[in-house]
């Protein structure tokens, strides 16, 4: 008996199951093609919840749920609550807050001067004179009652030297400004910046100024009315920019609003893709099937075929909308993929149909059809689907939302090819069964005339097919895998130059991987032409030499009128200060302050109620410290201090920054917190690695584990996780050379590449693996003739679903093709190249490991049996 009976106890009955399914469908293809018409139609009515279901917050998608700076910031709210009406400080805020921000750069050499300052104060006027009108009332509110406050009722200026100046430009020359402290008692960091300091700090000119307007949020009425107001400022304010006609300045603008606002605006740079990329997908699909025989042509079989592939999407996405599943922007770039993995589907189906006997029954070719891609099929569905499936284990609602969309919507694609797509070949197949033109469905004749032209024979007669083997003529490109490209890989010289090539591929790619950046930047959230990227530019330019103001909280009760208890504190805070990352002169401490005003005023402060009398007193002189203690019935439930923290330009900054302030804060003695509402978003670098990490593993596992048992061959589930690795390592490598950072977006790709890398590998390790011929090079040759041409038609329709995507004025869109373009390159380079070499050199094991399994003839009907591939079998029958 042969031994690869034990290996395929999935294989048989699956391919025995898809035969019957073939050859029921061939009976009745009505039924199989109108039903699942009817269906989409039904499930695509889920789409009337879409703007229900759309979820595009930035914090809920693309940070990490439950990341610990979300519970930080809990501590906070609850600790330490915001007061926007009368002592309002920016740094004291547990989220961004409400804001509108201008940022201007001055066109010569110097914001500090007359002519530059007098532009500033009209932009501010123009600025303050925006009004709303309150819906259901005629009262009209501007920023004066809407902004935060400073002592008692006054606005918080929105730049300090604009308060410095009074309204007169030609101050601002008289003034000395020193940075990054002015006057002793205002932070310069985020107002002023491409600063050229002088003696004692003095500032000899400056390339850019910020005005930063606040609004009040503590309560819902305000909140909802600095909303309006912020949407008003976003629309009115590029016009206030040009009438103005500002010379000396040139401005950008931002608000907290814009960088949400933005991101929703993403899918319009990518909805009218869609129609050009079904186009493109069609277009290739009817040339790959087009054929010069008028009755053999698949033209309308190729078309429908993507038609398939877009019901899959309708009813997929529709079924998800009923059930409730979130609609993230990123999942619109699915339908893309999809349409690539079901045009793949497609083409592994007409393969197999070409190579049935043309003058058969429709309903045996179909049983022919479906037992041969039975395992094809499958494979390719269940390994993508998985793939996608384990992506839901993520920590990035954004990636498992995606893969929730696209792992149902390729089972969708799996479902309506061996049904609609498949009705729809079996009627086809009727056509040419009866000699009918693809076109006009007259009856042809079968044999040319040759009193005819030639004209008249091309478009008249057809159904001609190949009499020695009964099946229809090959393709030309599988005659060129077979005659010209198999042969050219077999030269010792070619694999010389191909194992060196890949030697430097690997090489250049492990380098890579050292060098990959993590995390997504916000900016990249927004369009390309969003105003949020020129703001962003500026700001990186001219203000990034200060970074985030961090707050660090003491947590629990702790005795502050104790000594010891404050050293503790203090050397925990010194700790913070002398970190690289840390300014220690700008540091803001309540408790250093208390202290010393206790020593100069010779104040006893050593014990409980003395401390706390003395404390509220404190409050009374310097109120703003108030809001940096929790104090309940004399106890002090928790504290905050502040850190100026500077250089952190890049992500790999931010990411040490987190890292060391975090860790700092574990070793103290004192229990404490780091926050920022930045870190909400830098959270993301704790988590990426790891959970990018764990989900290939355990993906690249599942695909083994699959490839086991629905290939008989284990030494085949070797070769396909070599290849899953060999081009995981290359699409990672190769994003650093693309700048392309490791972030939710990628992470999906990477996901996506562990089943690709599958349909690439599985089927042209299978088909040299299971090949007996004594000759190496030979089952490389048929390996490749027989599946070569898939490949490459199964790569092109991918790459070609998302090839405009290249042309979206979006981050996100672009990264997306930029991935897939990897993977799908790597993936047919490996399945075209590499591996049919590497098979080769190191195949002679194999075929003595396959040799010992065939004894004689009774083995042959054993691989009738297993469903071996024809292939296989004709050689075995030849040899005995």
């Amino acid at each position: 008996m042969l031994a690869l009976n034990n290996t395929n106890c999935l294989e048989q009955p699956l391919s025995a199951g898809f035969r019957k399914l073939g050859r029921l469908v061939g009976r009745f293809p009505w039924w199989f093609l109108i039903i699942p018409i009817v269906l989409s139609v039904g499930l695509g009515a889920g789409f009337m919840f879409l703007p229900q279901r759309k979820s595009n917050d930035i914090e809920e998608q693309f940070t990490p749920v439950g990341g610990p700076a979300k519970d930080e910031r809990k501590f906070i709210m609850d600790h330490f609550p915001v007061n926007d009406s009368g002592q309002f400080s920016a740094q004291r805020l547990f989220t961004e807050g409400a804001f509108a921000s201008l940022i201007a750069v001055s066109t010569s050499t110097n914001v500090l001067d007359i002519s530059s300052f007098q532009e500033f104060l009209k932009l501010d006027k123009a600025v303050r004179s925006m009004n709303i009108t309150i819906v259901g009332s005629e009262v009209q509110l501007g920023y004066q009652q809407l902004c935060a406050e400073i002592q008692g009722s006054t606005c918080m200026a929105p730049n300090p030297l604009i308060a410095e100046v009074q309204g007169n430009p030609e101050r601002i020359e008289k003034i000395d400004v020193t940075y990054p402290m002015f006057l002793n008692k205002t932070f310069l960091g985020m107002y002023l910046g491409g600063v050229k300091l002088g003696p004692a700090d003095t500032v000899l000119e400056a390339k850019a100024l910020r005005l930063v307007y606040y609004l009040k949020e503590d309560k819902a009425e305000d909140r909802n009315n600095s909303l309006v107001w912020l949407n008003h400022f976003i629309k009115t304010i590029p016009q206030h920019i040009d009438e103005l006609q500002l010379k000396n300045i040139q401005v950008s603008y931002f608000t907290s609003l814009s960088r949400q606002l933005e991101f929703e605006g993403n899918a319009k740079t990518v909805i009218p893709l869609f129609s050009i990329t079904y186009f493109i997908t069609i277009f290739f699909s009817i040339i790959s099937c087009l054929r010069f025989d008028s009755v053999r042509n698949k033209v309308w079989v190729a078309a429908f075929g993507v038609i398939s592939s877009g019901l899959a999407v309708l009813s997929s996405f529709g079924l998800l909308l009923f059930c409730g599943v979130p609609f993230v922007i990123t999942v619109a770039n699915a339908p893309f993929l999809i349409l690539g993995v079901g045009v793949d589907d497609m083409f592994i189906m007409l393969s197999s149909w070409q190579q049935t006997k043309v003058k058969r029954k429709v309903e045996e070719r179909m049983a022919d059809t479906y037992a041969e891609a039975a395992v094809s099929v499958t494979i390719t569905t269940l390994t993508d689907a998985l793939a996608f499936y384990i992506g839901i284990m993520t920590s990035f609602q954004s990636v498992q939302t995606f893969c929730i969309y696209t792992g149902t919507a390729i089972l969708f694609c799996f479902l309506y090819n061996i049904t609609c797509f498949g009705a729809f070949l079996a009627l086809n197949g009727r056509r040419e069964e009866s000699n009918r033109h693809w076109l006009t469905l007259t009856k042809m004749k079968d044999q040319t005339d040759s009193e005819r032209s030639s004209v008249y024979n091309a478009c008249c007669v057809g159904g001609s097919y190949d009499q020695d083997t009964g099946k229809e003529i090959e393709h030309p490109m599988t005659l060129f895998f077979r005659k010209y490209y198999g042969p050219f890989l077999t030269n010792i010289w070619t694999k010389i130059i191909v194992i060196i090539l890949y030697c430097g591929y690997l090489a250049s790619s492990i380098y890579g991987c050292f060098y990959v950046q993590e995390g997504i930047e916000l900016r990249n959230l927004a369009p390309d032409n969003s105003y949020v990227a020129a703001f962003y530019e500026k700001e990186e330019l001219y203000f990034s030499i200060y970074g985030p103001r961090v707050m660090v909280v003491i947590t629990e009760q702790a005795e502050y009128w104790n000594i010891e208890t404050r050293d503790k504190i203090e050397s925990c805070f010194k700790s913070f200060e002398n970190n690289s990352y840390v300014e220690k002169t700008l540091s803001e401490s309540w408790l250093r302050t208390y202290v010393n005003i206790a020593e100069k005023y010779k104040l006893n402060i050593r014990t409980q109620d003395l401390f706390v009398t003395h404390l509220y007193n404190f409050f009374a002189n310097a109120p703003i410290y108030k809001q940096d203690v929790d104090i309940k019935s004399k106890e002090i439930i928790a504290s905050r201090f502040f850190i100026q923290t500077i250089n952190v330009t890049t992500a790999v900054d931010e990411k040490e920054l987190l890292n060391q302030l975090r860790d700092i804060a574990s070793r103290c003695d004192i229990p404490l917190l780091v926050y920022h509402p930045a870190f909400i978003y830098f959270d993301q670098y704790a988590v990426i690695i790891q959970t990018t990490i764990a989900n290939v593993l355990i993906a690249a596992a599942a695909m083994f584990l699959i490839s086991l048992l629905l290939i008989p061959n284990p030494l085949c589930a070797l070769w396909v996780t070599f290849s899953i690795a060999s081009i995981i390592v290359g699409v990672t490598g190769f994003m650093t050379y693309w700048d392309v950072n490791l972030d939710s977006i990628s992470m999906i790709n990477l996901v996506i590449c562990i089943g690709f890398s599958v349909d690439f590998s599985a089927h042209i390790s299978y088909a040299f693996v299971s090949n007996v011929k004594s000759n190496v090079n030979e089952r490389m040759i048929d390996a490749l003739h027989s599946l070569g041409y898939p490949i490459l038609q199964g790569a092109l329709s991918t790459v070609l679903g998302v090839i405009v995507l290249s042309a979206a004025g979006s981050y996100i869109f672009r990264t997306f093709f930029k991935i897939m373009f990897l993977v799908i390159s790597f993936g047919a380079l490996h399945g075209l190249v590499f591996l049919p070499v590497f098979l080769s050199v190191l195949g002679s094991c194999c075929t003595k490991c396959f040799k010992t399994v065939v004894k004689d003839k009774n083995d042959i009907n054993d691989l009738e049996t297993l469903n071996a591939p024809e292939l296989l079998k004709n050689t075995l029958v030849t040899t005995f």
